[in-house]
């Protein structure tokens, strides 16, 4: 019997949650070998990094220990490089993975290189590791000035988490935007007003054009003072999976047919992040929420392919946009299947519970798909979750 060797990339909330799929439904045949590769052997909850940053304690969350019982293997190490023609991939330490189905999962980290400076005087939340030096060094800062780069869900998330967790501070949060700009008006200025409770200065329409060891430049070339530049604006894709030939989008990210495939390689299934998947809405953006239903999609298309059977399309709509404004506050705005709002929303602590709810460890997540039936699924079907799943 020839054994089908499935190889995802990245340990994500996408990659977990189709290497979880597989292990529920693949490694119960005898004919498919999982193996799940990543940088690191601790998964990164990126919903809690804003926490971490703040000197908040946290589940460390094993992924080694996740896959146990499985049947599907962790390899620890960086890929390098992707041979798609010869369906290859080389990790860091000389090691080469062979594989017969490829699921591209890399992911996405903040871009660091679009604005002079950044990578040299900001800080970021790309992992745990990033959020631990942020949280020694507001530790050691007493009084100051924080700025926070980006007025997006991540900054406003991390500029209210430092404002109260450290009222000492000075926190500014700047943007092209102005925050909560995607929600309807009541829940908009429910959020501003908060940040404003929190002491958080809002700079909107401010444009970062270079950061200083002590300040950022903005475009019109004034300077806001800063001891500390937290940056969250923008994000940026692996060049891996360009430099291997597959065919992207202008991000970088892989251009999928509708069952997620690669549209160059067929053989390769491309995940969160990393994926540019085109929807009745237009192409999606990464989320936690969109995230985890590809990964589970692309897990239950290469089973169907494995039982000679053709993968369905994939199915999305978005449900929410949660936001919490410190630990005992948020704002929840609900959507329509295309992220934009809808009248219904929830704030104060009513929404901060939902918030912790939602978006609580994915372990019991994860742990209930291990304990899937072979012919079960997992992910809601219809409304406005991912369809198409059996």
């Amino acid at each position: 019997m020839t054994e089908h060797r499935v190889l995802i990339l990245g340990a994500g909330y996408a990659g977990m949650a189709a290497a979880i799929q597989l292990a529920a439904r693949g490694t119960r045949r005898e004919d498919v070998r999982v193996t799940l590769v990543n940088a690191q052997e601790r998964f990164t909850e990126r919903l809690r990094l804003h926490m971490s940053a703040t000197g908040q304690r946290v589940a460390e969350l094993s992924i080694p220990e996740l896959l146990e019982g499985t049947g599907a293997r962790f390899v620890r190490g960086w890929a390098t490089a992707v041979d798609a023609d010869a369906k290859l991939v080389r990790i860091d330490d000389d090691r080469v993975l062979h594989y017969d189905t490829l699921v591209y999962g890399l992911g996405s980290l903040a871009d660091t290189s679009a604005v002079p400076g950044v990578e040299d005087h900001a800080y970021t939340l790309n992992s745990a590791q990033d959020a631990e030096l942020l949280a020694d060094r507001l530790a050691r800062l007493g009084r100051g000035t924080v700025v926070v780069g980006g007025s997006g869900l991540t900054g406003v998330e991390s500029a209210a988490e430092i404002a109260e967790q450290y009222p000492e501070l000075d926190v500014v949060l700047l943007g092209r935007q102005e925050p909560g700009a995607a929600m309807s008006p009541k829940p908009r200025a429910y959020l501003q007003a908060a940040l404003a409770r929190l002491g958080v200065r809002v700079l909107s329409g401010a444009e970062v054009v270079k950061v200083l060891p002590d300040a950022v430049e903005l475009a019109g070339g004034e300077l806001v003072a800063a001891d500390v530049v937290l940056w969250t604006s923008g994000t940026r894709v692996s060049p891996l999976a360009a430099a291997a030939g597959l065919t992207v989008d202008e991000r970088g990210r892989v251009v999928t047919d509708a069952a997620l495939r690669s549209v160059s390689h067929p053989d390769v299934y491309a995940v969160g992040d990393a994926a540019a998947i085109r929807q009745e809405y237009g192409v999606m953006h990464g989320t936690c929420q969109s995230g985890m239903p590809t990964g589970v999609h692309a897990a239950v298309s290469i089973v169907r392919t494995l039982d000679g059977r053709r993968p369905k399309p994939f199915r999305f709509g978005y449900y929410h946009t949660p936001v919490s404004l410190g630990r005992h506050d948020a704002v929840v705005q609900f959507t329509h299947p295309d992220d934009s709002p809808r009248r219904v929303y929830l704030t104060g602590r009513t929404a901060a519970r939902y918030k912790e709810t939602v978006t609580a460890s994915p372990w019991p997540t994860y742990g209930r798909m291990k304990k899937l039936p072979a012919s079960g699924a997992f992910w809601p079907r219809g409304g406005r979750f991912t369809r198409g799943m059996r």
